[in-house]
């Protein structure tokens, strides 16, 4: 089983979806525009750039994505809440880069730092305004 994480955008989901695989290291392998969409769907015009789907993988996770409207995503055009999207790894000085380069134009929630239950972790709301936790795992002898 995988369990993938899908975001919704207004407009901006290549733009985060490009931004992410260079943050990660991982390659978008979807992108489907509106402008693609069967001639029995009608898109106004606006949204002929806008992503209907998109999906990037990373390692062995992956996101996906599109881009909504307010009539068709009631709450899109508000903060997003109550999900994080979390990352791990046992290296804190990777765990430090994801954290800076997601948290540039966004907002440091907690700073990344040293905590009692990880040697670095720190949360934030990247610019796309997707809410991220990015935490190094302990070593194996650390209890």
């Amino acid at each position: 089983m995988k369990i993938v994480t899908s975001l919704s955008f207004r407009g901006q989901c290549r733009e985060a979806f490009e931004f992410y695989a260079k943050v990660l290291g991982g390659k978008i392998t979807a992108a489907f525009p509106y402008s693609g969409a069967p001639v029995d769907m009608p898109v106004g015009e606006q949204y002929k750039d806008w992503l209907m789907h998109a999906w990037l993988e990373v390692g062995d996770q992956a996101l996906i994505g599109a881009d909504m409207d307010v009539d068709w995503a009631p709450g899109v055009d508000k903060p997003k809440s109550g999900f994080d999207i979390s990352l791990h790894t046992n290296d804190v000085e990777e765990a430090r880069r994801w954290y800076e380069q997601l948290s540039e134009g966004g907002k440091q929630v907690m700073p990344f730092g040293q905590t009692f239950w990880s040697p670095g972790y720190g949360n934030l709301i990247d610019r796309f305004g997707v809410p991220w936790m990015v935490n190094t795992n302990p070593p194996a002898d650390a209890n």
